[in-house]
């Protein structure tokens, strides 16, 4: 009997690009203006894979719409991709963002916080990663209303703590090997002293890595005061939410920083910053947070499915933005003259000239 054994040629099927289902919420306000930026660049950069853009409901539109801020189809639609990239939201944020971060357990909200080139900021020498858990706390929104009192209900578990701080850990211990643990422990004494004491344990994994203690009142102001004492800062869902705002303001504004929703299987990427209603259609939103986010949706899409075209596309797309900004060609709020659609024209040229 004869055994035939087929051979595949690997190669050949590397001729063919990776496909992405990439799922896009527009979101409100100035959302669709930097959305537009963003999906510009990644058609652009884009030629060695492939992506499809779905555009999914979601937001204050599609309430008024659907009345539902996140209709079921448009969930199924999420689940159904490789990877979300979301604007802003307006009013309905927080139920549009629980929702998914919770639907999907993207459990670790990753916000790097690092001054770019040429940017008027308060100190320059600012590098750190706030690593905030993402599926707990006060945002399970879990809130009541008896009469003339309000009542929320706050989770904290020993294995979202557990595995947030391992995802802390993990990045000081390929950085400048510094935890700094953020909580409110001498008050909330259970729930913050849970996060606490399970952050610390998981500490002792980690011989080479420094850790240190802060109350959240404290690190507000050391993050003003002292910014580049921190390199990765380790904390709870709002906790979190807070701290990486007013570290974004110090290393130049909002307009600037990209966030990471990171679960096992799915992720989503979106702006810090809001939906600023007060300028949208103005032509003057700064579109930096949005592809900068979208640069990083690549390389955790290359990272994931070992695909270095994605990676090298993401990385050049960052490249371009700090060599724009080094020039000196920034947008209105960062003390330039470009706006919204001449900044992104711009990248789009250097982008072009590099690849060529």
């Amino acid at each position: 009997m004869k055994v035939r054994v087929y051979i595949f040629d690997v190669m050949l099927f590397c001729r063919y690009p990776m496909k992405y289902v990439v799922a896009v919420i527009e979101g409100d306000g100035i959302g669709p203006e930097v959305m537009r930026s963003a999906l510009q660049v990644l058609n652009l950069v884009s030629k060695n894979f492939d992506l499809e853009f779905v555009n999914v409901d979601a937001g204050d539109e599609a309430l008024k719409k659907y009345g539902s801020s996140l209709p079921s189809d448009s969930f199924e639609v999420l689940s159904n991709s490789h990877v979300i990239l979301k604007g802003p939201i307006g009013e309905t944020a927080g139920e549009v963002v629980t929702k998914i971060r919770r639907g999907f357990d993207l459990f670790a909200n990753i916000r790097p916080v690092k001054v770019l080139p040429g940017v008027p900021c308060l100190k320059r020498d600012i590098d750190m990663v706030i690593v905030r858990e993402n599926t707990e706390d006060v945002y399970v929104r879990a809130e009541y209303r008896f009469y003339d009192t309000a009542i929320a209900l706050r989770v904290i578990s020993s294995r979202a703590s557990e595995r947030i701080a391992k995802i802390a850990f993990d990045y000081a211990s390929k950085r400048r090997k510094l935890v700094s643990i953020v909580h409110k422990a001498n008050v909330l004494q259970v729930t913050d002293g849970l996060f606490r004491d399970v952050a610390k344990d998981v500490s002792k994994m980690y011989s080479d890595v420094k850790v240190e203690e802060l109350y959240i009142d404290t690190a507000v102001m050391d993050i003003v005061r002292r910014p580049e004492h921190f390199d990765v800062v380790l904390t709870t869902n709002l906790y979190g939410d807070i701290l990486s705002d007013i570290a974004a303001y110090v290393a130049g504004g909002l307009g600037l920083a990209p966030s990471a929703n990171i679960g096992i299987d799915k992720a989503m990427f979106e702006p810090v910053h809001g939906a600023a209603f007060d300028i949208a259609g103005k032509n003057v939103a700064n579109p930096i947070a949005m592809i900068r986010s979208a640069a990083w949706m690549l390389r955790w899409l290359g990272e994931k499915y070992n695909d270095q075209s994605a990676i090298k596309s993401g990385n050049m797309v960052e490249e371009a933005v700090n060599y724009m900004l080094k020039l000196g060609m920034k947008t209105i709020d960062l003390g330039g003259d470009l706006g919204t659609k001449e900044f992104t024209a711009k990248l789009l040229e250097i982008i072009k000239f590099n690849e060529s």
